[in-house]
């Protein structure tokens, strides 16, 4: 998945000291000094590319209570994913709530991308 961000170094800090994510490749990409920065949860199963903006393309605007990512990412316990990125000074949106589809909370990373974790198999 792509996240774009302002600054890659800030993005890239952030996923891997605050969020625990590794760095899977740093590399230059492109004429233009560009980098292709991809970040890897610990199991593996998610990798997210950290892109710089492009000063042609405008994101849609979105609702602040909405995320701005089109994906989620799976929790097993919500609360502790919750209490984990608050805990480490994430900025939390929202707080685990139960929506009609299950248990969902919300929270903003360094650039102001807003993502939603959703608790995976929740028990009620």
């Amino acid at each position: 998945m792509v996240v774009e961000v302002s600054d890659q170094e800030r993005a890239k800090k952030f996923w891997t000291e605050v969020v625990g994510f590794e760095v899977t490749t740093d590399a230059p990409y492109g004429d233009d000094g560009g980098r292709w920065v991809e970040v890897t949860s610990a199991d593996g199963m998610t990798a997210l590319v950290l892109s710089t903006v492009s000063e042609y393309v405008k994101n849609p605007e979105v609702r602040d209570e909405l995320p701005t990512a089109n994906f989620f990412f799976y929790a097993d316990d919500i609360e502790k994913t919750y209490e984990e990125l608050s805990a480490k000074g994430v900025e939390c949106q929202a707080r685990p709530e139960k929506q009609p589809w299950g248990w969902w909370s919300m929270f903003t990373d360094s650039e102001g991308n807003r993502f939603a974790p959703q608790e995976k198999n929740p028990t009620s």
